[in-house]
């Protein structure tokens, strides 16, 4: 199957749909997509009858799936993978729904958001709200910032997708958390604030004034949670460095 989808051979790994075995099923969506020949019917049956590891692979291919219905019924598919008994099919379809900006998916996020058990899936779903960026969405990205550590890191960086008034507060509060990969993330988007405000001001007024003197670095070493919600969160500070950079 893994060769049909580098040799062209599009009939072959559609043949692996039908096989029994599931780790050939999803070797070949994973052929298809490379192919670009995975269509939205192929992931209707994946993602509704097939077994986990088909599930999974089928969130992961369907950015690949172009096409009739791939804006609409492709949507409402992995809106209803939000639902999955597994948590990672639940990610992967927040992935999808966050990389298309699905905003009909922004009322079945938030209820992810707030209230799937499996920390991964809330985080998740935090992440694509902010990519979606509906105002409908910021409300459980702020209440996010009362869960675990690594969705409070990824619901800062995620306000960072909002142009609204609550969203400062929101900073605020999330520089004075327990948690220092929390603070650096909302220290970085407010200094990227008060970067652009100082910026806008008339530069003649700042002619021979000195320097101010830089932020002072978050200091782990005052975390009073320093076990494991300091461990490094590859994604969130970086992400808010480069949303900071974006913005400018």
């Amino acid at each position: 199957m893994i060769t049909a989808g580098h040799s062209g051979r599009a009939d072959r790994a559609r043949w692996g749909l039908d096989d029994p075995n599931p780790d050939v099923q999803a070797a070949a969506l994973g052929a298809l997509a490379r192919l670009g020949t995975l269509t939205v019917s192929d992931l209707d049956r994946a993602l509704t009858t097939g077994p986990v590891a088909v599930r999974r692979r089928a969130t992961d291919a369907a950015l690949s799936v172009r096409g009739r219905g791939s804006r609409s019924t492709l949507y409402t598919l992995l809106r209803g993978s939000l639902d999955d008994p597994d948590p990672l099919v639940v990610v992967g379809a927040a992935w999808f729904l966050a990389e298309r900006r699905v905003a009909g998916a922004v009322a079945a996020l938030a209820t992810t958001a707030r209230a799937h058990h499996d920390v991964r899936c809330r985080e998740a779903a935090v992440a694509a709200l902010g990519a979606i960026g509906d105002p409908d969405g910021l409300p459980a990205v702020i209440d996010a910032l009362d869960d675990k550590p690594t969705v409070r890191r990824r619901a800062t960086v995620a306000l960072a997708g909002f142009d609204d008034p609550r969203v400062e507060p929101a900073l605020r509060r999330a520089a004075q958390d327990r948690d220092w990969q929390v603070r650096q993330a909302a220290d970085e988007l407010t200094e990227g604030d008060d970067r652009d405000d100082a910026g806008s001001t008339d530069a003649v007024s700042s002619v021979g004034a000195p320097d101010p003197d830089p932020a002072p670095a978050p200091d782990p070493d005052r975390d009073p949670d320093a076990n494991p919600d300091a461990n490094p969160d590859p994604g969130a500070v970086a992400v808010a460095a480069e949303t900071v950079s974006r913005r400018r």
